[in-house]
């Protein structure tokens, strides 16, 4: 009886009734994470094993015990201060709500992230509050999610009440307040600090570091898979204030140069052509998937998969373009630097980092030196997504935004607005097409589109036609976007400049998916790279050897243009060989961690940063369920070729070395 009653005390004291709440606290989080984990179903739930299940709530314990710690630190030092006066109802009312507040803030990240997780593939760090400062349309985004997710705004609200209704107080007739108070509570936060400092650093071994983000991976399969283990509150506060770009000093500069460099000091200039204008049209969430000649037998073994673009299949058959070519990141801001200045995403958004004020080339500014007229073309805020602010760095001499847009009289201005993004493709595309016609030629023309995007609406007058189009709320954008494409070309085709034209086609970043193959780590980047010469200077050709990438782009058009002057790019001149007559074909991405490196002898390697964690042949296993890491020889030769591919990226960043 009397343990009982001891028991009991303890239970109604400051300590055991935080406790009691920091267990409500974990329960609520962890439901937050099922609720990111149902609502990411198709991407997870065809890989779950009993032991991937059981390391990933391993790792999730771990991270939300760090995370759980740092958000409710404030609360546990007023909870357990062995200060007498604090014993007061009006005081530990205070703290029920610092607690349900703190956390509910926490809990609604987590629920966010579950619907953004879905464009980004990571959890959200401290970087997205840069992403999006210069878009006026975020509370109109979210409240639009709420609507959309009403589901997600229900369990927030039943979270919530469970912080509330689940919350203890101490009951503060249980003290006597002499030296014995101040010893438990003075005992209590003595022993909390230590503990507190081992749950943050997710370790009791002395020596090693505190658990950051990249740890995630050590509890799961898949990069993609680490989402889960991780929380979002967890990921904002591990990337305050940290460093995007960390040298590694994996090997000295002179063996770097010789294994791998960005310069390209002798570019290929045979068959190049001087003077031939370039458009380049960058497509919003153009994913490989969508199109059909691209997947012939995608469904069951059929040959029917007909995909949502017919004009850019059409297009297909008259273009050079690749079976196994791939973004280098997962949103908008990655694209612009990867395709028009060869500089791929690694870590994080280059926009987002002090190296957005490194002085760096592009095809815009390479052009221009070589007397082009250049112009950049999106549809958005003129400040929208640092579009502007990169063009302008990389020399292009116009842009034409919204601004420009609602100035013309032949528009519609606002009317033409899809209410979230950007004017609608279509006639966009129109009014990028009267400002190309008034340029001088040569030239060089980017369009950015911005309709096949969330939240997945089309004009009022195709919403009948298309809104029955696939499986997928972005089936009939992408379809209404292939629609403005086909008549960008109609008109274009009748004007002088068309048949001394270059373009190219290309997507920024992947996006829904249906099919297995394209929610791998690989197939979360497979996009298509099309080349295509109206007077068919450049031969058809779906080449199944080659691996392209968004940052082959800029070195491809300095060879079809005859460019011979050194220029950087980490990218390859996808027509360009080597002296043995082989073509050095590989491309690279970056996904929560993990970096991938993807060769044309069909090897997939991932890499940590420290070690090889897998090694796939994607080719002959597109759903990477054979991790043969440690088992080929090739494995050395990959990782020694990445290694000094990050350490040339870093270092050049960190030292602003982007020129050749």
């Amino acid at each position: 009886m009397i343990r009982l009653a001891m028991f009991k005390k303890l239970i109604h004291s400051n300590i055991g009734a935080a406790v009691l709440n920091m267990a409500v606290a974990y329960l609520v989080w962890m439901l937050s994470r099922v609720a990111f984990f149902a609502e990411n179903w198709s991407t997870f739930a065809p890989y779950m094993s009993w032991s991937l299940f059981k390391s990933m709530l391993h790792g999730a314990l771990v991270f939300d015990t760090s995370a759980l710690l740092y958000v409710n630190s404030l609360y546990l030092v007023l909870m357990l201060l062995p200060l007498h006066l604090k014993e007061r109802a009006g005081f530990h009312k205070g703290l029920k709500w610092l607690f349900v507040v703190t956390n509910a803030l926490a809990v609604a990240m987590n629920l966010m992230d579950a619907v953004y997780f879905q464009y980004t593939g990571r959890r959200s760090t401290v970087s997205v509050f840069t992403e999006f400062a210069n878009e006026g349309n975020i509370a109109s985004i979210i409240l639009t999610e709420f609507v959309n997710h009403w589901y997600l705004v229900l369990a927030f609200v039943a979270l919530v009440f469970m912080l509330w209704r689940c919350y203890t107080k101490p009951r503060l007739d249980v003290y006597r307040f002499g030296s014995h108070y101040y010893i438990s509570q003075g005992i209590a936060l003595l022993v909390m600090i230590p503990l507190a400092i081992v749950g943050i650093r997710g370790s009791v071994t002395a020596g090693t570091r505190p658990i950051t983000i990249s740890n995630a991976n050590e509890f799961v399969n898949r990069p993609v898979e680490a989402s889960v283990v991780l929380n979002t509150p967890f990921s904002m506060i591990r990337s305050i204030g940290k460093k995007a770009f960390v040298t590694p000093d994996y090997m000295t500069r002179e063996q770097m140069e010789a294994i791998y460099t960005p310069v390209h000091d002798h570019p290929a200039v045979e068959g190049g052509a001087p003077g031939k204008n370039v458009v380049i049209l960058i497509v919003e969430s153009m994913g490989k998937e969508y199109i059909g000649s691209l997947n012939p037998n995608l469904e069951d073994g059929a040959s029917s998969y007909k995909g949502y673009m017919p004009f850019i299949d059409s297009l297909l058959h008259k273009s050079m373009s690749f079976e196994y070519s791939f973004a280098n990141g997962r949103i908008s801001m990655d694209a612009m630097p990867s395709i028009l200045s060869g500089l791929p995403m690694m870590v994080e958004s280059i926009f987002l980092t002090p190296a957005s004020l490194n002085d760096v080339d592009g095809i815009s500014s390479i052009l221009d030196r070589e007397g082009y007229s250049t112009a950049f073309f999106h549809g958005g805020h003129n400040i929208s997504m640092g579009f502007s602010a990169y063009a302008h760095s990389i020399g292009y001499q116009h842009y034409y935004g919204l601004d420009e847009y609602c100035k013309s009289p032949k528009y519609g201005g606002m009317d033409d607005w899809d209410g979230k993004w950007a004017i609608w493709d279509e006639p966009f595309l129109q009014f990028t097409l009267d400002n190309i016609g008034e340029m001088k030629q040569p030239f060089l023309a980017t369009m950015f589109t911005a309709s096949s995007h969330h939240p997945y609406n089309v004009p009022e007058q195709y919403r009948d036609s298309l809104k029955d189009e696939g499986s997928q709320p972005i089936h009939k954008c992408v379809r209404y976007t292939d629609l403005a494409l086909r008549r960008f070309f109609e008109r274009a085709s009748h004007e002088p400049w068309y048949q001394n034209t270059i373009f190219v086609l290309v997507a920024d970043h992947t996006n829904q998916s249906s099919h297995d193959v394209y929610k791998t780590d690989l197939g979360l980047y497979s996009i298509p790279i099309i080349f295509f010469t109206p007077d068919g200077s450049l031969e058809p050709s779906h080449d199944e050897a080659v691996i392209a990438q968004q940052t082959d782009i800029t070195p491809t058009l300095l060879h079809l243009l005859g460019y011979n002057k050194p220029y950087l790019a980490f990218g390859k001149d996808l027509l360009g060989y080597d002296g043995d007559g082989v073509l050095q074909s590989w491309a690279f991405n970056y996904n929560a961690g993990i970096y991938q490196l993807v060769r044309a002898d069909g090897l997939l390697l991932q890499f940590d940063g420290t070690k090889t964690t897998a090694v796939y042949r994607f080719k002959t296993d597109p759903l990477l369920k054979e991790n043969l890491v440690g088992k080929l020889p090739e494995q050395q030769e990959m990782e020694l070729f990445l290694k000094a591919l990050i350490q040339q990226y870093m270092s050049r960043m960190n030292e602003n070395r982007l020129l050749p």
